[in-house]
């Protein structure tokens, strides 16, 4: 017997999920999309220009993305609890050591120090870990795990409280202390492979007479690509090009969006708020567009996510001179897009490449992907500092997803590919 059943019969590979959502929630609040609460407080003390503190940004995503290939591999190998807590600890001290920045070589260090540390505990090694229990369910499964990004806008509020009745630094001192408290012990849940407590993916059991009497294992229909193979495989440079404008477009707007609703006289309570409605109308857009991807096309599925981002960009640009009201749809289009992409990229590269490398895999994907997440921040601040406005950089940025759009159009269906229909009985 499995040395993980409980009374409940939940399938293990469904608590992984939960602690990775868990984890996301907290990263994505205290590390992401809280960043934004930042930048105008330590601006305001330090006298350091935006594009200096975007620049910050943008290393500790090209840092994250130089990792993220390392990351996946360690995944692979030695699955991902040990990562996690390894990557937590790591976090934990950066934020210590950004809380004490007394110069912008320290700023720009504690931010590397951070890139290490999240990169060992949120996306590539969180997806690796569900990948491994899952499969026809990988899109619904993955879309659950992510949406802890979703729901961490939900501490930008707290957060912008905290600096608010402390001040910034005392606010990145108890973001540390509550990693220590609430994220590290969640390390403990993860395991590596199903396979080693009696099951496949999915849930599915191990059972030596039904598999011997099957002709058509469920393992026969997955694909299993090596990293050399991948890299000469057209659609995993597809994937990458498409991941990388998702990385340049949200990057500039999760860093700069309070800078830039404040410099169209919204008040910082307001734009704290929008802030906060992005991550959780992606919620929206991860659950539903990860379960689409179990049904449907998945490049189809994922050509609309971009659209949607397309169509919200323009309306965060024309807000600043046609109304305010322009932000409702922006954060409906660009939320549920936005989310919509994060759960199905991964999904497309779980389809075609397998789960035996996927974290040596997306690991790469996610690593030259970051080029945009590095392009993104550092465009805005230049626009910014030098125009006075941030208008132009959001045309840009929509018009350029049209890139991913034909990138993840133009993926040619492998013949191994599971079809949507064939999961009906799992």
């Amino acid at each position: 017997m499995p040395s993980h059943r409980n009374p409940f019969k939940i399938f293990y590979g469904w608590w992984i999920v939960v602690a990775s959502f868990l984890i996301a929630l907290y990263l994505g609040g205290a590390v992401f999309y809280g960043f934004t609460a930042f930048f105008e407080p330590i601006v305001d003390e330090m006298g350091w220009s935006y594009t200096q503190l975007s620049l910050a940004a943008s290393l500790r995503g090209l840092e994250m993305g130089l990792l993220s290939p390392i990351v996946g591999t360690l995944a692979d190998r030695w699955g991902p609890r040990k990562l996690i807590f390894g990557g937590v600890l790591v976090t934990v001290a950066s934020l210590l050591l950004l809380s004490s920045t007394t110069s912008l070589i320290m700023f720009y260090v504690s931010f590397a120090l951070l890139a290490v540390g999240v990169s060992a505990c949120t996306v590539t090694v969180l997806l690796t870990a569900v990948a491994n229990w899952f499969r026809r369910k990988m899109g619904i499964a993955s879309g659950i795990a992510i949406c802890g990004f979703g729901f961490s806008g939900l501490l930008i509020p707290v957060i912008v409280r905290l600096i608010e009745v402390y001040d910034w630094r005392t606010a990145l001192n108890i973001l540390a202390l509550g990693m220590i408290v609430l994220v590290l012990p969640l390390s403990f849940v993860f395991r590596h492979r199903p396979e080693q407590y009696g099951y496949l993916p999915d849930g599915q059991k191990q059972d030596t007479k039904e598999h011997f009497a099957d002709a058509s294992p469920p393992q026969s229909l997955d694909v299993e690509l090596r990293v050399k193979q991948a890299l000469k495989n057209g659609t995993f440079w597809r994937i990458v090009l498409a991941r990388m404008y998702h990385m340049m477009a949200m990057m500039a707007i999760i860093t700069h969006v309070m800078p830039y609703l404040s410099s169209i006289s919204i008040s910082r309570a307001t734009s704290s708020l929008v802030a906060t409605a992005i991550p959780l109308m992606s919620i929206i857009g991860r659950l539903s567009f990860g379960w689409f991807g179990d049904k449907f096309n998945k490049r189809s599925v994922a050509a609309t996510s971009f659209v949607m981002m397309s169509c919200g960009l323009f309306c965060f640009a024309y807000a600043s001179n046609t109304g305010l009201w322009l932000l409702v749809p922006f954060l409906v289009l660009l939320g549920i897009g936005y989310g919509g992409t994060n759960a199905i990229l991964p999904a497309l590269g779980r389809e075609y490449f397998g789960r035996t490398n996927f974290g040596s895999i997306y690991g790469l994907m996610e690593g030259i992907g970051t080029i945009g997440a590095v392009i993104g921040p550092t465009l805005a601040g230049l626009a910014y500092d030098n125009l006075g406005s941030y208008q132009i950089v959001w045309f840009l940025l929509a018009g350029l997803a049209v890139v991913a759009i034909a990138s993840v159009l133009t993926i040619t269906p492998g013949r191994n590919v599971m079809k949507p229909d064939a999961s009906a009985g799992a």
